[in-house]
Parts: structure tokens; sequence; C-alpha cells
């Protein structure tokens, strides 16, 4: 460890700095999905504007995540990290003092600029803190702290919505920035990477792509799938990701060297993430709205009953990397990715408008199941898939793609919600949740089958074609 890093408080302080931040992040993924019904009433608006809600944090956070990241390397990491911390914090605050929809929007948007910038520097700040001998338990513990952001997300906001109102879930954001802020200056020490130039066409490319394609998703119901918008969006931001992918291929320094896709273990599990994401994220945007608005629990019951599927997590991981130790990765992820679909398949075969409880658990649990199993060996198996000089970016995109996916399927499924259903009347609503489920179970099936397709491992462990010792690197995720 450096002189200046020891100075300046080492491994405790940086890992509780980057923990709270990491832990800020990751929570504003699903925070907001359990206060929906209540912002919906409070602020107007219809399916549309609940899917941006969400999807205008999780894709301006996809689409400059690895931006964020080369910003960081080339301008100084603690720097950029204090920057990317007080946007999200400042737009916290802008989103909790939102006078509508619209401006929530755009707060959500700017949120998630923030997030991009902050958090692939964590892992980064983190490793530059700890000693090589310990790192392996930093990032543990770091991975837990997320985990629990992730787990706690819909509960935390449906407390905060119904015992004070929607507006905390972003104002508690903000005590927690202010204090980081000033500690990140004193206590994290400055660090820079290679310097390479930033990829500025790639991520203007990747987001016009990526953003053209969820607002004609988003808007096809609304304004007909043969409406001028509809198809600018669909056509042009096909275009905008193609000339993305020929840029990956060509450019001399791209944001994602496409020359990684040439290894089946690489393109499996980036193709099986973005699949389940797909299906858990626009699955979660509409079962934690049934639990509310049909059902009829409060924002704080509807968060708990989704512990069994968010939480189960922090519960099965342990067991799922101790499974995957033993027997490759490749059958661990694949069952859970299975199990996942069985779970939404289930919920989508008995939902009903009166439906109990103890109707909805087995579903919850055989999908909490299966995210944890997916979860566990899904990052080892990333980073296994490349040379260690490119697990940086292979962790990068393959984060970036999972954000990606939760942003098309809040898309794709409050699509097919709203074709086949709506807010009208309680079976209304279901007439239009079940269909969803089997797009979201489908979606994740056919993550399973993009999983079995990763190459096994060899007598050594490895995953059979990983390139040479890329496993046994400890170069950090970077995301």
């Amino acid at each position: 460890m450096s002189q200046q890093a020891a100075r300046r408080g080492g491994a405790a302080w940086a890992l509780a700095i980057t923990g709270v931040a990491g832990f800020m992040a990751a929570l504003d993924n699903l925070v907001v999905t359990t206060a929906l019904p209540s912002i919906r009433e409070d602020l107007g608006g219809g399916l549309d504007d609940l899917e941006w809600t969400v999807s205008a944090y999780t894709l301006t956070f996809a689409v400059l995540l690895m931006f964020g990241a080369a910003l960081g390397d080339r301008f100084g990491r603690r720097k950029l990290f204090t920057a990317g911390l007080a946007v999200f914090t400042g737009a916290s605050a802008a989103a909790a003092l939102a006078p509508g929809i619209e401006a929530l929007i755009a707060a959500r948007a700017v949120q998630g600029v923030g997030a991009a910038i902050m958090m692939p520097l964590t892992l980064t700040l983190l490793t530059a803190a700890v000693p090589v001998a310990k790192r392996g338990m930093a990032y543990g513990i770091w991975g837990a702290i997320n985990g629990l952001a992730v787990a706690s997300g819909p509960l935390i906001g449906g407390t905060l919505t119904e015992h004070a109102s929607w507006q905390w879930i972003f104002w508690l954001n903000v005590p927690l920035g202010i204090v980081v802020l000033p500690l990140a200056r004193l206590r994290l020490a400055e660090s820079y990477g290679t310097g390479a130039p930033l990829d500025i066409p790639g991520t203007l490319l990747a987001s016009g792509g990526l953003f053209g394609i969820v607002y004609a998703l988003i808007r096809g119901n609304l304004d007909g799938w043969t409406s001028a918008t509809v198809l600018v969006g669909l056509i042009g931001g096909g275009v905008l990701l193609a000339l993305f992918v020929r840029h990956g291929i060509r450019s001399e320094n791209p944001m994602l060297p496409m020359r990684l896709f040439r290894s089946r273990a690489f393109s499996a599990i980036n193709a099986a993430s973005l699949l389940m994401f797909v299906g858990m994220f626009g699955s979660i945007f509409l079962l934690s709205q049934f639990l509310q608005t049909v059902v009829g629990y409060s924002p704080t019951e509807a968060g708990l009953r989704m512990l069994p599927w968010t939480g189960m997590p922090m519960i099965v991981a342990p067991i799922a990397g101790y499974l995957s130790d033993r027997i490759g990765g490749r059958p661990v992820v694949t069952v859970g990715l299975a199990l996942q679909a069985i779970g939404l398949a289930w919920f989508a075969a008995v939902v009903e408008p009166d439906m109990s409880y103890a109707a909805q658990l087995p579903a919850l649990i055989i999908s909490g199941v299966g995210m944890a199993l997916y979860f566990a060996p899904a990052a080892s198996l990333v980073m296994s898939s490349v040379r260690p000089s490119e697990q940086g970016i292979a962790s990068g995109a393959n984060n970036a793609l999972r954000e990606v996916g939760g942003a098309l399927g809040i898309a794709i499924l409050a699509s097919v919600f709203s074709a086949q259903g709506g807010y009208g009347s309680p079976q209304s609503y279901v007439d239009g949740l079940a269909p969803a489920l089997w797009v979201g179970a489908a979606m994740v099936g056919v993550g399973a089958v993009a999983a079995a397709m990763l190459p096994g491992r060899t007598v050594a462990g490895k995953p059979a074609g990983a390139v040479p010792d890329a496993a046994d690197e400890r170069t950090p995720a970077g995301v």
C-alpha cells in the first residue's frame, strides 16, 4: 500500500466509503418499484411514465457505465468518484422535490449519470487501498453490501413510502452523500489508469441506439406500432446499435471491443445475463404494483412479501458459491436460470385477482433460489472468459448489459401488459400481467439455454477454452 493511502486511512476507510456509495447506487435500481402506485397517485401519469421512472435510471446507468470508468482512469479516479457522487446526491434531492412526473423522470436520468460515473470506480479505489492478501475478504464484504441493497430495495421503498412519503426514497441518499463526499476527498488516495483515449463516438452510438429502441417499446401501444415515432425509434435505434458493433470491430480503442465476443464463454454468459435481467426486472416492475393495486397490500407489506424472491440470494449465495467451486459455474448458472424461469411461469399460471400469499409463495421462493444460483458464479464466469488485461472491460460490459436488460425488460413486459390489460380493474390488471410473466419466463428460459452453451470445466477447474491464467488473475472487476 502506498504511503499516501496509508496516510489517508487505508483499507477500512476505503471499504466504508465505497461500500456506502455502492449501496446507494444499487439500492436505486429497485427501491422505486414499491413506490410506483403512490407516485402515480400523487404525480399522475400513465404506465409509460412509470416505466420511464425506472428505466431513465437504468438506461443512463447502463450506457455510461464503461465511459465513467474510462473518465476515472484518465482524469483521476477519486476526483471522478466524488464528482459522480455529487451528481447522484444532487439528482436525488431533485427527484424528491420533483413537482411532476416529467421532472421526476429527468432527475432519475441524472441520477443514472452520477451512478455510472461513481459505481465503476468503487472497486478500483477499494483495490488501491487494500493489501493483496486481504482483497478477497474486502471484495466479499463489498459484494454483500451491494447484495443487501438489491434485496432490501423493495422493502425500504415500501416502508418509507408508507410511513413517510415516496419522496423519502430519494431523500435517503442526500445525508449519506453529504457525509461520504468529504470523507472520499480526505480518506481516498488518488490514482490513474492507462490514459487511453475516451470512446465518445461509441458512447453516443450506444446511448442513441438503446434510447431509440426503449422509447419505441414504451410508446408502441400508445402511439401505434406503425406510427412514425415508433418506427423511427426502432429502425433508427437498430441502425445506431449496428454502427456501434461496427465501431467496436474497427476502432482502435473502442468502449466495448467486439473481439471479446469471439470467446464462446464470454458470449454465452453475457447473453444469459442480459436475458435474466429482461425477465427479472420486467416482472418485478409489474408484480410490485400487483401486490398493492390488486391484492391490496400496503407498500411495506408488499416489500416484505417480495423478500423470498429478492432476499433469497443472501441465504443461498454461499451454497451456490460452494457448488460452483465443486462442479463448475455452468451447471449452477444454468439451473439457476431454469428455476427463475419456472418461478415466473408458475406465477403466470396461478395469478388471480384474489390470490392468497400462500399461493404466491412457491413461485417467489423458486425465483429467489434461481436468482441466487445465477448471481454467485456469474462474475467468476465473466472474469475467466477473457485475458487478465481485459477483465476490467469484460466486467464493465457484463454489468452494462445487465442494466440494459433491466431497461429492456421493463419496456417489453410493460408493452405486453398494456396490450392485454391495464389499470382499469383488478381483473384487467391480471389479464395483462399473466402474458407479461409468460414472456418474462420465456426470456429467462432462453437465457438458461445460453448458459448451457458455456464451455465445461477442465480437470484443473477452469472453463474449457478460457485464456490461460485468466481465472487466477486478481484484477479488480471495475464495476
